[in-house]
C-alpha cells in the first residue's frame, strides 16, 4: 500500500483512502484528505516532521505517523474519477412575505481560523479585540451591541473553527451556540482566497438550516491572485447572499449589516434554504433517521431534523446527548445505528467519508460553474519562497532562537533608554512632592508607599510594550504557526502537540489568554498537560523583575540573561511535561494537524492599536491592584512605630540635635560634621529597625528560616510573598521596603544593599550568585492569582491549581537553591 509518508519531496499524489481511528478520519476528510483530491509534498519540518503538503490550495503540516494513514495512489491511477456532485434538492420554493419588523436582532459570527471573523467583528462594533494569523486567538465568545437602521444587534463573535463536528472544546462551543442561543443570522467570513477548503463549513450551516450570510473576505487578496467568483450565480446554487469584504480596511461592513436586516426581514432574493443532495442512498438513510425523530411526541421543531440525522449517521456523541430528551430516543438511535451499518455494506465506505465526500463534491461542483481561477498563484509563490528560509532544514530553529534573541536584547537596550527617562521623572517628582509636604505619615505614605511602589512598576511600561511589538509581528506575520510546525518533532518526544508550542509563545505575553488558547487542543490530556506548564513561560508580568535585577547587578549582559530566563521557563516546562507524562498523563497524542496560512504584512494600525491595549492594561494595573498593593504594603512596613530600640534611636537623635545647635553658635566644621555623620548613622539604623519591627518585617523574619539557605534575606521574602497576587508588585513591594533615599533610583538602591548584622555584615545582598537565584526564583515559583483562577476555570478542578502551586514554589526552590550554589564558579 502505498503512502502518503511515503512520497518524496516535491512530488503531486492522488488520495485514494484515509485509514485510522474514526476520529482522526473525520478530522483529516474535514481538512480536504478525501479520496480523488491531489496532495503535493512541500518539505520535512528541520527536524524531519512533520511535513508540510499542500491540498486544496492551503498547507497543512501533518506527523510522519499520520501521513502513513493516508494511502495514495498516482494522478495516472486517479485519471478517471469524478466528484460525487449531486447538485441539490427540495428548493423552497414558498413565497417570499415580508416578516413582521423586529427591532433586536441577533448576529452570530462562525468561520474557519485565519478568515478574518474577527477583523469584521471589529470593525462593525468599534472594539479592538485581538486578531492574529494562527488558529486559537479567539477562544471564547466575544459579544458587542450596535444600533443600526432602528435595530439593536446583538453580535457574536464565535472561535474560529473549521467544522461543526466537535473535535476540541472551541469547536463544541461553537456548535452549540448555534444550537441553543438561536441566531437570527449567521454571518459566515469565508477567506476568498481558499473557498473551497472554507465552504464545507458552510455546507454544514446549510445543513442545520439557519439564516446564513457569506462575507467575502479578503477580497483584495482574491483579486491580486486573479480569480474571479461569479456572486450572483453562487448565491443562486446555494441559496445563501453574498457580501465582498475586507475586514483590514473595513470595507463591506455597513453591507453585511444591510444584508442582515434583508434576511431578518425576509427581502433578500437570493436567500432560500436547499438541501445538499448526498445521493441516493445516503438520502434514503437520511429520511428514514428523520421520520423516526418526527414520531417523538415532543420534538421541538426549531431543531433541524435532517441535520440531527446526518450527525447520528456520522454517529456524533454530542448529537446523541442533543437528542436525549426525545421520548423514542432508543429508538432513534436504533434506526441510525441499523442505517450505518446498511450503508457500510451496500457502499463499502463509512457514512462519515460518504457524507465528507458528498460535502466536497457540492463545493467543488459550486465553483466548477461560479469562479474563475487563475492560473499563477503569487501570494503562495511568496509565501513558500519565505519558508524556505524560516522553516528550512538547517535555518528554520537557528532563526527562531534568534529572533526569540533579538526580541528580549531589543526589549531591554531600546527600552533601557525610555524606562530611565520614566526612572528620572519619578524620582525628581517624588522629590517635588516630598517638599511640598510636611515630614509625618502622609509625606512617606505618598513618597515611600505611592511613588516608591507604583514608580518602580512604572519604569518598566517601555519594555513591555516592546515586548508585545514583537509577539504582535509573530502572530500578525503568520510565523506562530510556523514555531509549531519546526517545534512539533521536539514537543512530541517529551509527548505532547506541536499546537501546545502555540499556547506557550503565548504566555510570553500572558499565561492567562494562553491557558484559554488551550480550548483549540483537541486531546484533553494533551491540554491538561499544557494548561499546566503554561505558568513556567515567563510572562511580561515578570518581565520588570528581570529588567531590575539584571539590569542592576548584569549591566553588561542583562539583554543575554533575560534570553537565558525565557530559554529556561522552555526547559523547565519541557521537563515537567517529560515527568508528569510519565506519571500522570498517560493518553495518546492528538494527530497533528495544523494550517499553515499565508504570511501577511500586519498594518501599523493593527500593532499600534494592540500595543496599546497592552500600554492600557499595564496602566490599569498601576492605577488598580499595584497601588493598593503598595499601599498596604507601606503601611505593614511602617507600623508599628515604637519599641524600645526605636525608642532609644529617637532619644539619640533629639540629643544630636540639640548639639549640632550648640555647636552652630561655635562654627565648628569639625564637630558639626562627625555629629552629622552619627545623625546619618542613627537615621539609617533607625530606618532598618522600624522595618525590622514592623508587621511585614515580622511576617518576613517568619518566612526567613525557609529562603535563608537560598541566600535570601527577609525583604526578597515578603516581595515573593506579594509576588503571588501580580508578579509586577514583586517591583513595587522593593520600591517600597528600599525607598530611604528620595535621590535614589531603585536599582542604585538594589546595588548597595548590605547585610547589616550577623556574619554576612557588609557583604551585598544581591551577588550575582544570589540575584541569579531570586530571578529563577520568580520564573519558577507559584503564578499570580489570575493565572491560579484560569487554570481552575480551564481544568474545572481546584486540584490542578492547587497542584500547580504546590510543584511549582517546590521546583523553584530546588532548582534556586542549585544555582546560588554553582553559580559562584561561573559568574
Amino acid at each position: 500500500m502505498l503512502t502518503l509518508r511515503d512520497i518524496d519531496t516535491g512530488k503531486m499524489v492522488v488520495v485514494k483512502a484515509v485509514h485510522g481511528r474514526s476520529s482522526f478520519r473525520q478530522r483529516i476528510s474535514e481538512m480536504g484528505f478525501i479520496k480523488g483530491r491531489e496532495v503535493f509534498v512541500m518539505k520535512n519540518a528541520p527536524f524531519r516532521d512533520p511535513i508540510e503538503y499542500r491540498i486544496m490550495g492551503y498547507n497543512i503540516s501533518l506527523r510522519r505517523s499520520e501521513a502513513a494513514l493516508i494511502e495514495v495512489m498516482t494522478r495516472q491511477d486517479a485519471a478517471d474519477f469524478e466528484d460525487r456532485y449531486n447538485g441539490t434538492l427540495i428548493f423552497d420554493k414558498k413565497e417570499k412575505k415580508k416578516n413582521q419588523q423586529q427591532t433586536e436582532i441577533k448576529v452570530a459570527f462562525v468561520g474557519n481560523p485565519n478568515s478574518g471573523k474577527t477583523s469584521i467583528f471589529n470593525c462593525l462594533t468599534g472594539k479592538h479585540e485581538h486578531v492574529g494569523n494562527y488558529s486559537g486567538v479567539t477562544v471564547d465568545a466575544k459579544k458587542a451591541k450596535i444600533k443600526y437602521n432602528n435595530y439593536l444587534i446583538h453580535i457574536t463573535d464565535l472561535p474560529g473553527t473549521y467544522s461543526l463536528s466537535p473535535n476540541s472544546p472551541d469547536e463544541l462551543f461553537v456548535r452549540d451556540h448555534l444550537l441553543k442561543e438561536h441566531p437570527d443570522v449567521v454571518i459566515n467570513v469565508v477567506d476568498s482566497t481558499n473557498l473551497e477548503r472554507n465552504l464545507y463549513l458552510t455546507t454544514q450551516l446549510i445543513d442545520m438550516d439557519v439564516p446564513v450570510i457569506l462575507a467575502l473576505n479578503m477580497q483584495d487578496e482574491l483579486e491580486k491572485q486573479g480569480d474571479k467568483l461569479d456572486t450572483q450565480q453562487f448565491s443562486k446554487i446555494t441559496g445563501i447572499p453574498t457580501v465582498w469584504t475586507i475586514g483590514t480596511k473595513k470595507k463591506g461592513s455597513d453591507q453585511l449589516l444591510k444584508k442582515a436586516i434583508e434576511v431578518v426581514e425576509n427581502t433578500d432574493p437570493h436567500q432560500r434554504h436547499i438541501h445538499i443532495n448526498y445521493g441516493t442512498e445516503l438520502e434514503q438513510s437520511i429520511n428514514n433517521v428523520q421520520k423516526a425523530i418526527w414520531q417523538a411526541k415532543n420534538y421541538i421543531r426549531e431543531f433541524s431534523s435532517r441535520y440531527f440525522a446526518l450527525r447520528l449517521l456520522e454517529n456524533d456523541e454530542h448529537t446523541k446527548e442533543n437528542i436525549s430528551y426525545l421520548d423514542n430516543c432508543p429508538d432513534v438511535l436504533l434506526v441510525a445505528e441499523h442505517e450505518r451499518l446498511r450503508l457500510e455494506k451496500l457502499l463499502h465506505e463509512r457514512p462519515q467519508t460518504l457524507i465528507t465526500d458528498a460535502r466536497y463534491g457540492f463545493i467543488r461542483g459550486a465553483l466548477h460553474e461560479t469562479l474563475k481561477r487563475s492560473a499563477h498563484k503569487k501570494e503562495r509563490n511568496i509565501t513558500e519562497k519565505i519558508d524556505r528560509f524560516l522553516t528550512g532544514k538547517y535555518t528554520g530553529f537557528p532563526f527562531f532562537l534568534l529572533s526569540l534573541w533579538i526580541m528580549f536584547q531589543a526589549t531591554f537596550k531600546l527600552g533601557q533608554y525610555p524606562a530611565d527617562w520614566i526612572d528620572t521623572g519619578v524620582v525628581w517628582l517624588a522629590g517635588t512632592v516630598g517638599k511640598l509636604i510636611q515630614p509625618g505619615p502622609v509625606h512617606d505614605l505618598i513618597v515611600d508607599g505611592i511613588f516608591g511602589g507604583v514608580g518602580g512598576v512604572l519604569v518598566f511600561l517601555p519594555n513591555i510594550v516592546i515586548l508585545f511589538f514583537f509577539i504582535s509581528l509573530m502572530e500578525d506575520t503568520g510565523y506562530m504557526s510556523r514555531v509549531a510546525f519546526i517545534m512539533d518533532k521536539l514537543m512530541h518526544l517529551i509527548g505532547l502537540h506541536g499546537k501546545s508550542f502555540i499556547p506557550l509563545i503565548m504566555g510570553f505575553g500572558c499565561n492567562v489568554p494562553a491557558i484559554m488558547a488551550t480550548r483549540t487542543l483537541e486531546n484533553r490530556s494533551d491540554r491538561l498537560l499544557t494548561i499546566l506548564i503554561i505558568p513556567f513561560m515567563s510572562c511580561s508580568a515578570r518581565l520588570p523583575v528581570y529588567i531590575l535585577i539584571a539590569g542592576a547587578i548584569f549591566p553588561q549582559t542583562a539583554g543575554t540573561v533575560i534570553f537565558g530566563l525565557y530559554l529556561s521557563g522552555i526547559v523547565v516546562s519541557i521537563i515537567t511535561a517529560i515527568f508528569l507524562k510519565k506519571t500522570i498523563f498517560r493518553a495518546k497524542e492528538a494527530p497533528f494537524v495544523m494550517e499553515l496560512p499565508p504570511y501577511r504584512i500586519p498594518t501599523m494600525k493593527s500593532t499600534i492599536r494592540h500595543m496599546w491595549s497592552k500600554a492600557k492594561e499595564y496602566l490599569k494595573k498601576m492605577g488598580g491592584i499595584i497601588l493598593w498593593a503598595s499601599i498596604i504594603v507601606w503601611f505593614l512596613s511602617y507600623f508599628p512605630r515604637t519599641n524600645e530600640t526605636i525608642d532609644q534611636h529617637n532619644k539619640q537623635l533629639v540629643q544630636i540635635e540639640k548639639q549640632i545647635e550648640n555647636e552652630s553658635t561655635t562654627i565648628n566644621k569639625t564637630v558639626i560634621d562627625s555629629l552629622e555623620t552619627l545623625q546619618w548613622q542613627i537615621n539609617h539604623q533607625l530606618a532598618e529597625e522600624q522595618q525590622h519591627n514592623s508587621y511585614l518585617g515580622r511576617l518576613g523574619r517568619f518566612v526567613e528560616p525557609a529562603i535563608r539557605p537560598i541566600g535570601f534575606d527577609w525583604k526578597i521574602g515578603v516581595s515573593l510573598l506579594s509576588g503571588i497576587i501580580a508578579k509586577e508588585i514583586v517591583v513595587s513591594t522593593l520600591g517600597v521596603l528600599y525607598s530611604g533615599n528620595d535621590d535614589q533610583s531603585l536599582r542604585e538602591a538594589i546595588q548597595q544593599q548590605t547585610y547589616s548584622k550577623g556574619k554576612l555584615s557588609g557583604q551585598k545582598i544581591y551577588s550575582k550568585p544570589t540575584s541569579l537565584a531570586f530571578l529563577v526564583f520568580v520564573l519558577i515559583y507559584v503564578p499570580c492569582i489570575a493565572v491560579i483562577a484560569a487554570i481552575r476555570k480551564e481544568t474545572g478542578k481546584w486540584k490542578w491549581a492547587l497542584f500547580n502551586i504546590t510543584y511549582a514554589t517546590t521546583l523553584a526552590w530546588i532548582i534556586a537553591f542549585i544555582v546560588s550554589k554553582i553559580a559562584p564558579f561561573f559568574v
